[in-house]
């Protein structure tokens, strides 16, 4: 492929490498200029455009992203139409993202201009979740590299989901005195929540003395009517001869693995008893934040069995943050001083919902101030000296709105792009010092100071370690308090979305703190506003 600026009128068979425009006429990139085109490009006096001309065997980058991903298994995954030389792949199911390095290595070094991406090995994924895209970085590529890669890709698997079989699931938990029923009760809870996601069921939980023969005695007889066993020690596992490994060998099984270098979630023991799995849970797991205990059941769940190889290959990447609740064995960090919660109000985006010549509807007025400065003055009363607000569109007329308020401005050039930038600017403009942050919507009439002090109070009161969302009878709104732990992957996020996904995988507990209505209503239209009792301006 030969690529630069050409005249026009030498240009007909190429391939635009970027959207022209000329008078009415709008060419995109990609698009091959055809006799009539140079015509057009000719009479409006463009004289030069910048194209790439194929050499004989090169592909589009769209046949040739297509051509590779025609390679990949389809099982569980669904692949989207190639377009601007991309194949975006999906999962088809609940179940586990497994991805072989080596092979994806080979392929990504195959040429430049061949890539694919994906998730981390052995992580779990939701139906519809994109799981890897494959992207052709210039517009053609030479068709000898692309049938390389279709080779690599038919001969050795680089990806597959593997969706999670549901299974009936006992739990063995043992006493002792020092042990509280109530912990004990929300371990069982805990437990069947992670099973949900797999369709899994917690059928039955049986409660015995701390003692081999006590655990042996109920593996025995659960075992023919369930396809897991978890075991939960009321006492950590301190030897490979301690009482939950021991159980196991004396009910016939053989113990696989006592300990793992995962932290949380060291102490974890893997045997069987027949065809029967028993997982004896290390301590962590009864906290539903992510441990080793989660990455050993989901293999489990989707019909892998983890060899010796697997387990000791999880070091790298397995010292995950640590539980508040358990400081030991690691040193205890001294504490460095941070702020408060600090609220960031989104005001940024076109209002493009209000329809040419709606206006700006945080311009809207109710009883005679407009939307966002009402918005703004709940919350400083909630947070005082610690508000920042994003503005972009009509930036100018927001401001002005503003003008007085003792706030902090962080423009966001990038506004047009979707939410995502504003977060972005928003974590910028705060620091990596703060608490958390509060990201609360401009566009949000209802939400009051006492509604923003409910959801700092439970922020506090859950030691800043779990993220905090409004809701509105059990269905989740806004606004929602984001704990400096996923402020990395805020960072990341680009596009027109919010930090739903990121709530959602940061493995930290998510509070509900119940608003009522005002936690989902938002104003997006005219006749939203109207309704709402305000009144429309320019």
């Amino acid at each position: 492929m030969k690529f630069g600026p050409v005249k026009v009128v030498d240009a007909e068979g190429a391939v635009l490498a970027h959207a022209v425009k000329a008078g009415d006429l709008r060419l995109p990139k990609g698009h091959r200029l055809a006799s009539t085109d140079i015509g057009a490009l000719t009479s409006s006096g463009m004289e030069e455009v910048i194209v790439a001309r194929l050499d004989p065997g090169d592909l589009m980058e769209n046949e040739a992203a297509a051509r590779i991903a025609s390679a990949v298994a389809p099982d569980h995954l669904r692949f989207s139409p190639a377009a601007t030389g991309r194949v975006n792949v999906y999962s088809q199911v609940d179940g586990l993202f497994v991805a072989t390095r080596e092979t994806i290595d080979r392929l990504n070094r195959i040429e430049p201009a061949i890539t694919l991406a994906c998730l981390a090995d052995h992580v779990p994924v939701r139906a519809g979740d994109m799981v890897a895209t494959i992207k052709i970085i210039p517009l053609a590529v030479a068709g000898h590299f692309v049938e390389q890669a279709h080779r690599l890709l038919s001969s050795q698997p680089a990806f597959e989901v593997k969706p999670f079989a549901a299974r009936r699931v006992a739990l063995i938990a043992t006493e002792l005195p020092t042990l509280k029923t109530q912990v004990m009760d929300k371990t069982h809870a805990i437990l069947a929540a992670r099973l949900r996601q797999s369709g899994s069921e917690l059928g039955t939980e049986r409660r015995v003395g701390h003692t081999e023969g006590a655990v042996a005695a109920a593996i025995d007889d659960l075992r023919a009517s369930h396809d897991l066993l978890v075991v939960f020690g009321a006492s950590a596992v301190a030897n490979p001869d301690d009482v939950i490994p021991a159980a196991i060998r004396l009910a016939g099984g053989v113990v696989d693995h006592v300990g793992m270098p995962v932290d949380p979630g060291n102490l974890l023991v893997l045997g069987r008893v027949g065809e029967t799995p028993v997982i004896g849970a290390p301590g962590c797991a009864r906290s539903p934040r992510e441990n080793g205990f989660d990455w050993i059941l989901d293999r489990i769940l989707a019909n892998e069995w983890p060899s010796f190889a697997d387990i000791t290959g999880l070091g790298v990447g397995g010292l995950l943050s640590e539980i508040p609740t358990r400081p030991q064995p690691r040193e205890n960090a001294t504490a460095l001083p941070f702020s408060p919660v600090e609220i960031v109000v989104l005001a940024a985006g076109r209002a493009s919902r209000m329809g040419p010549g709606g206006g700006h509807k945080l311009l809207a007025t109710f009883d005679g101030v407009p939307l966002v400065r009402r918005s703004v003055e709940i919350a400083i009363a909630a947070a005082p000296g610690r508000v920042t607000v994003v503005t972009g569109h009509r930036e100018g007329d927001i401001r002005a709105a503003i003008k007085g308020l003792p706030v902090k401005f962080v423009s966001n050039p990038d506004y047009a792009s979707g939410m995502a930038s504003s977060l972005t600017a928003g974590l910028s403009a705060i620091g990596a010092r703060a608490a958390g942050m509060l990201v609360m919507l401009a566009d949000m009439p209802g939400i009051s100071s006492n509604d923003l002090h409910k959801l700092t109070a439970r922020f506090s009161a859950e030691g800043g370690r779990a993220v905090i969302r409004a809701t509105a009878e059990g269905q989740r709104g806004n606004p929602v308090i984001l704990p400096p732990q996923t402020f990395s992957a805020i960072r990341l996020l680009v596009g027109d979305v919010g930090a739903r996904h990121i709530i959602e995988k940061c493995g930290l507990p998510v509070i509900d703190v119940e608003l009522g209505s005002a936690a989902r209503l938002d104003l997006d239209t005219p006749e939203q506003i109207v309704a709402a009792g305000g009144t429309l301006e320019e």
